[in-house]
């Protein structure tokens, strides 16, 4: 495996952060709080901002590289042109018998609906599986989260029922569906998936 791994689908590329890329994320998170805020965990008290802080930006990609490093996560942007249009990660990878690891993602609103997060989590199942060696991926979604819930209808990803009180949002224990892609489903899959979101 590559490091940092670089990721190519039909329209996009998913790399690594760079401390270079502040900026241009900086900018897409500014622009983008409102639209991302009510779907993410609040940041714990005194803990800085990466969008306002360029040393804790930087601390966040050298944590994304320790955990590659480890694996323990991969952590991309997704680039459509070149240009920062939001973030996939793989992360809380688990070894041994689970073999597990969640997908998370956010993409700038001026982009949303184009299909460009779809396309990113088949580049990214198919990283987990084929590469990583995972054998279960996961996605967890506030029911409310229309924009993210279409993501994991457009793929016709299994819904495994709705955990209560799952995840701290935005201050509250959010109740989550879950949606799951197994190795064996990936296998059953993968050419139908890589040729409608990929080829």
């Amino acid at each position: 495996m590559n490091d940092p791994p670089i990721l190519h689908g039909r329209r996009l590329t998913l790399r690594p952060l760079e401390v270079d890329d502040f900026g241009a994320w900086q900018e897409v998170r500014h622009r983008n709080g409102e639209w991302l805020t009510g779907w993410e965990p609040r940041r714990p008290v005194g803990q800085a901002d990466p969008a306002h802080d360029r040393q804790t930006f930087a601390a966040r990609c050298a944590a994304r590289r320790r955990e590659r490093q480890l694996g323990t996560g991969y952590g991309f942007g997704l680039f459509v042109d070149d240009v920062l249009a939001g973030e996939v990660n793989l992360s809380n990878v688990i070894r041994g018998a689970f073999q597990n690891a969640h997908i998370g993602y956010w993409i700038d609103e001026t982009q949303a609906g184009n299909g460009y997060v779809p396309e990113a989590v088949i580049v990214m199942a198919r990283f987990a599986f084929e590469e990583v060696g995972l054998h279960r991926l996961q996605i967890s979604i506030v029911p409310d989260n229309v924009p993210s819930r279409r993501v994991v209808e457009k793929l016709d990803l299994r819904c495994e029922g709705l955990a209560e009180r799952y995840l701290e949002i935005n201050g509250v224990w959010e109740d989550h569906l879950r949606f799951a892609l197994t190795a064996e489903e990936w296998a059953d899959r993968a050419v139908e998936l890589c040729r409608e979101w990929l080829d």
